[in-house]
């Protein structure tokens, strides 16, 4: 069983002397913050052997530390990537049929959308979409026939909306 008031208490005493050591190395507060965070979590689940060290806010320290920087890494590696490899191309907005299409889904029952989407976006058996939303097959089956009937009216109106 951890040493709950005892960590409790070391937090306290420390968390912000920690929390402003990582920020000054960050320059980040949210960077900062989020790496004193990990760094909590890690000594509170090795509490047992944390608290048995001469100095445990030491230990904090290092794996604050060590977290902030591998963030630098990680980052710094992001952005040579980007410099060699050049922005990633943009992907187009959806077209007005596909827009079309996702505001008369919007429209139909849950269940029917859902069906529809398992079959025809995923691609997956009448029988494991039947398992998988907890269905009898026949029951799907007219989720689906309702669902495309009632998608090619409401497509239809749209259609005719523009026209």
């Amino acid at each position: 069983m951890p040493d709950v008031d005892g960590f409790d208490e070391f937090y306290r005493s420390s968390r912000q002397r920690m929390l402003g050591f990582v920020y000054v190395l960050t320059g980040n507060l949210a960077e900062a913050q989020d790496a004193v965070q990990e760094a909590y979590i890690r000594a509170w689940q090795r509490w047992s052997t944390v608290s048995g060290y001469d100095d445990p806010e030491a230990w904090v320290r290092v794996v604050a530390s060590r977290i902030a920087v591998s963030r630098w890494r990680s980052l710094r590696s992001r952005a040579r990537a980007y410099l060699r490899h050049g922005a990633q191309e943009s992907v187009p907005g959806p077209g007005t049929d596909t827009v079309d299409v996702v505001a008369a889904l919007r429209r139909l029952p849950e269940e029917q959308r859902t069906a529809l989407a398992m079959y025809y976006l995923l691609g997956m058996p009448v029988a494991e979409v039947a398992r998988e939303t907890e269905a009898p097959v026949g029951t799907v089956k007219a989720r689906l026939s309702r669902g495309r009937a009632a998608l090619a009216g409401l497509l239809a109106v749209a259609d005719l909306e523009e026209a």
